[in-house]
């Protein structure tokens, strides 16, 4: 099954030089500095580079980070920060509130913006690959393994971090807690949305997959209100994102529940279930036309035209008349019983 993922812009960043004349002697620490350099250039080529892959992307993140970690961590071992931690600044644009960019003198600042960027890269590889028309079962495999990563990422940096900056996140953007626990239940989100088209590619148990749908909109509820007390500006195209993608798999849940209260022979409560999935639907098209005009951060597209909204929108229609038929009437209330 094809997929949809709203996604943000990449971070961008100034230039570094690490040259600190009169401060780093010897041509060791010289090469170490050098070392920095050439590897942040690469990592951040390889974030607009569409050959990339995640195999690339892992190598060259650990080798800047390994490397960044020295202005970190003392080389001693010791629980003390290195003394080279303030000695650089890095400033980072957002991916919210455009090329206004944040600036501190901090490596800790730089280790977490260049990670947060690694993570969308993640998400972005991710989308690409589930967007194609037909996606194969290794394929799928990736996309979800990439989402994991990115999820495992902002969940990292989160918890073991951002805690650690000495000047506190601004609020509203990248690195706030909320903008990054949405991000995080954003990917874990859209990782079940593959688990959910597999199940169905297998034909498991339409309570499986209700239970699945459900779980997601709730994941995708959670994303959305975790972004409500940020500023409409800047969040408002995202949150159409999250609330369309709520709704759509609020409509998947109903649906597949009313299958399986039709081979429960609940007729009735199938035709209710399938009715409340076309309302659901019905919101989540609605949403797609005001994603589509709404300003804001992230592609112009019209997401009620993809694959995977039509689909669902033919599934729902075609359980509904099932459900009728199996009741033994198709009738409005000017109709007589058959």
């Amino acid at each position: 099954m094809t997929h949809w993922f709203h996604r943000n812009p990449l971070k961008a960043t100034a230039p570094v030089s690490f040259n600190y004349y009169g401060v780093v002697t010897g041509p060791s620490a010289s090469k170490i500095c050098n070392d920095l350099r050439s590897s942040r250039a690469r990592l951040l080529e390889l974030f607009t580079d569409l050959s990339c892959n995640p195999e690339m992307m892992k190598n060259a993140a650990d080798t800047y980070f390994s490397l960044l970690q020295g202005f970190i961590n003392s080389l001693d071992e010791s629980t003390q920060e290195s003394k080279l931690r303030y000695i650089q600044n890095f400033k980072w644009t957002d991916t919210l509130q455009g090329q206004v960019p944040s600036a501190q003198q901090d490596a800790v600042f730089e280790l977490i913006s260049m990670g947060f960027n690694v993570a969308l890269w993640y998400t972005k590889y991710a989308s690409r690959l589930a967007g194609k028309e037909n996606i194969t079962e290794d394929e799928a495999k990736e996309v979800y393994r990439s989402l994991k990563i990115a999820a495992g990422i902002f969940k990292h940096l989160k918890e073991s971090h951002l805690p650690k900056l000495i000047t506190p996140a601004e609020k509203g953007r990248d690195l706030d807690s909320r903008l990054v626990e949405a991000y995080i239940i954003q990917c874990q989100a859209e990782a079940q949305e593959v688990t959910i088209a597999r199940a169905i590619e297998l034909k498991h148990a339409p309570g499986l997959i209700a239970a699945l749908a459900y779980e997601t909109a709730n994941f995708y509820q959670k994303a959305d209100h975790t972004l409500s007390s940020l500023e409409p500006a800047y969040s408002a195209k995202w949150r159409k994102y999250l609330h369309l993608k709520m709704c759509f798999y609020t409509a998947y849940a109903y649906c597949y529940h009313g299958q399986t209260l039709l081979a429960s022979d609940k007729c009735g409560e199938a035709i209710r279930s399938l009715q409340e999935a076309e309302k659901f639907y019905a919101n989540a098209e609605a949403l797609c036309k005001e994603y589509g005009e709404t300003k804001g951060p992230g592609p112009t597209v019209k997401p009620s035209g993809h694959l995977f909204f039509r689909k669902l929108g033919n599934l729902v229609k075609t359980t509904l008349e099932k459900c009728q038929r199996e009741n033994g009437f198709i009738r409005n209330p000017n109709q007589k019983k058959k």
